[in-house]
């Protein structure tokens, strides 16, 4: 029989997650935390939605993305392998290379695919000024507003979006729009505002389409501005797997389901007597007799060895604790809460009927982006629709 330890995921979950980005662009909402443009500005139509299928679909599976995301207008990820997969799952619509090609042999294989890309330096344009005849590509130039990652610095923009516009005449590139990327939608409203109108002046008067909106940029409608344009595509990312981009506001709390979820069992319960320890280190001493219980979990499956005593977990749907510090196969949970829970009891580390990723994340440090991506491979998983 295998290990009692399993990774279920929802296709509808993800797709309703979908459909909820979309009713939130189609309404135009804006959320409390959100960015507000002047009234005297117009409301914009509906953005086009890049489904963000990166890192194999934030660690859910390409393939599952591909055919949940079905509403989307493109998917957007970093991998050419993983492009050409989406295409053999059979995407035929848009796909985007967030990071753009590295070598100069790439550029075919993006012709073959009808793959387009981010040009974010003056080595991609070299390698295209020099390419083979072929089809045009579609490309988008990033701006580099302050995240400091990719991208052409205000004072160079322009050049390389000329650049690019002589592709476009030579038929190198075909639609080339202009991109960028926000470092605190999550957080900060007055350095997101600052970055937009960045992002404003020094594409002001280039045309195309324009894409600047990551999830939490997408959900406080940063997008809603008539000044970026008509043609606009968000890119949502972890919103699109129910986790949230924001510390402060939940996942359920806009909407959202979980596309995840950890499930194992208790192989073992003991009975400890007051002053008794609980795993390596004794990071954790019973204050009094009470009971354990030992989770068919560890942290070679994924889960975050520096979760702390207190991280939530639930044992028989009944919201409990981790005790001690996580063993490579192995993790303990209190069973106070839980009197009558015995070996083969329910648990969920994460997800449906458990607490969210973003909780466990929270209380281990870290997001729940890391913890979606870190699911071990040796965890068996399940599509459920």
């Amino acid at each position: 029989m295998p290990r009692p330890i399993r990774l279920d995921l929802s296709f509808s979950a993800l797709e309703h997650n979908l459909q909820e980005v979309i009713r939130r662009l189609e309404a135009g909402r804006r959320s409390d935390a959100g960015l507000r443009p002047p009234a005297s500005r117009p409301p914009v139509s509906r953005p086009h939605i890049w489904g963000v299928v990166k890192a194999n679909a934030y660690g859910h599976g390409l393939e599952l993305a591909v055919g949940a995301l079905a509403a989307a207008d493109g998917l957007a990820m970093l991998d050419l392998e993983e492009a050409v997969r989406a295409r053999q799952a059979g995407w035929q619509g848009p796909i985007m290379l967030l990071e753009g090609f590295f070598q100069p042999q790439d550029i075919a294989v993006l012709r073959r695919h009808g793959l387009s890309a981010v040009i974010h330096c003056s080595e991609q344009l070299d390698m295209l000024e020099q390419s083979e005849p072929g089809p045009a590509l579609d490309a988008w130039v990033k701006l580099n507003v302050g995240m400091n990652r990719l991208g052409f610095a205000p004072s160079a923009y322009v050049a390389a979006w000329d650049r690019a516009r002589a592709l476009h005449a030579r038929g190198v590139l075909a639609t080339v729009g202009r991109m960028s990327h926000f470092s605190r939608a999550d957080d900060d409203d007055v350095v997101t505002a600052a970055q937009r109108q960045c992002f404003l002046d020094v594409t002001r008067g280039l045309d195309g389409p324009v894409s600047i909106c990551n999830s939490a940029a997408t959900l406080n409608d940063v997008w809603h501005d008539a000044a970026l344009g008509d043609s606009q595509w968000v890119r949502p990312g972890v919103c699109l797997y129910g986790g949230s981009p924001f510390a402060t506001r939940s996942a359920a709390g806009l909407g959202l389901r979980p596309v995840q979820t950890l499930h194992s069992q208790l192989l073992a319960v003991h009975d400890l007597a007051a002053g008794a320890p609980v795993g390596y280190g004794h990071q954790f001493v019973a204050p009094q007799a009470m009971r354990v219980g030992i989770v068919a979990c560890g942290y070679a499956d994924g889960y975050p060895r520096h979760a702390p005593n207190g991280t939530p977990v639930t044992v028989a749907g009944v919201r409990t604790r981790l005790l001690g510090r996580v063993s490579m196969d192995m993790l303990a949970v209190d069973l106070d809460p839980v009197p009558t829970a015995a070996a083969g009891a329910p648990v969920v580390l994460w997800g449906e009927g458990g607490p969210s990723v973003d909780e466990v994340a929270r209380a281990a440090d870290t997001i729940g982006y890391e913890l979606m991506c870190a699911v071990a491979p040796r965890v068996p998983r399940r599509e459920v629709k």
